[in-house]
C-alpha cells in the first residue's frame, strides 16, 4: 500500500476524517489512513469526524509502526492541484503556473503565464463569473487568493505581485541577492504592505 501511495506523491486525494489525536487528524484515502499533521492543516478548516476533504499526498514517513502517509492542505502544491483540477488549460498545458505563494488560511498568491495566443491565464483561472477561482476558494475554507500574471521580466513581474496595489516604479538593486526597491504613492503604501506585512511578504 506504501508503494502505492509513494507513486501519488504530489497528487490530490479525497478523505474522510476517521479521527482527531491531539491536534493530528487521521483520515480515510481509500486503502488506508494518512495523516494530517497541525503544521499540514490550513487554520480556516474544521475537522468534524466524517468530514470530507481534498488533500494532497505529501510524503511517506517511516515511522516504528510501519510506513506513515503524510497528508497536506496547507502546501502550496495544494493550491497548485485544486487549480489543475478546476481550469482545462492549465492540464492542456496552455496556462503554466510560475509559482504560488501561499500563508494557508489567510491569503495566498499564484502566478501564471500563456503558453498560447489569445488565451488569457488570469481570465482561465478566475473562470466564466469567477466560478473557477471561487470553488477552490470554497475548498479552501475562504481563502483569499490573488491571482497575478508572471513575467520573465523580474521588475513588472513584482509589480504585479504587488497586487492589489498599485506600483508606481520597481527598480532591481541586486539581482543575484534578490533585492529591489519598489515605490507606490502614498495613498498605496498600506495597500503594498499589506496587514501585518502581508502582501509585501508574499
Amino acid at each position: 500500500i506504501a508503494d502505492e501511495y509513494r507513486r501519488l506523491i504530489g497528487s490530490l486525494a479525497s478523505g474522510v476524517v476517521q479521527r482527531r489525536e491531539d491536534r493530528n487528524v487521521y483520515l480515510d484515502i481509500g486503502r488506508t489512513l494518512g495523516l494530517l499533521p497541525a503544521l499540514e492543516q490550513s487554520p480556516l478548516d474544521t475537522y468534524s469526524v466524517g468530514r470530507r476533504f481534498k488533500i494532497l499526498i505529501l510524503a511517506i514517513e517511516e515511522t516504528s509502526r510501519g510506513p506513515m502517509i503524510i497528508l497536506s492542505r496547507s502546501h502550496p502544491k495544494f493550491l497548485e492541484k485544486l487549480f489543475e483540477l478546476e481550469v482545462p488549460e492549465i492540464s492542456a498545458g496552455s496556462v503554466l503556473v510560475k509559482g504560488v505563494s501561499r500563508e494557508a488560511g489567510s491569503r495566498s498568491k499564484i502566478a501564471v503565464s500563456s503558453k498560447q495566443v489569445g488565451v488569457d491565464p488570469i481570465g482561465s483561472l478566475v473562470g466564466q463569473k469567477g466560478i473557477r477561482v471561487q470553488t477552490v476558494i470554497n475548498e479552501l475554507s475562504g481563502e483569499k487568493i490573488d491571482i497575478i500574471e508572471w513575467s520573465s521580466d523580474s521588475a513588472k513581474f513584482i509589480a504585479n505581485a504587488m497586487s492589489p496595489a498599485k506600483v508606481s516604479d520597481v527598480r532591481i538593486l541586486d539581482p543575484n541577492r534578490k533585492y529591489a526597491l519598489v515605490e507606490v504613492v502614498e495613498d498605496q503604501f498600506s495597500l503594498a504592505i499589506g496587514k501585518h506585512g502581508q502582501n509585501v511578504r508574499l
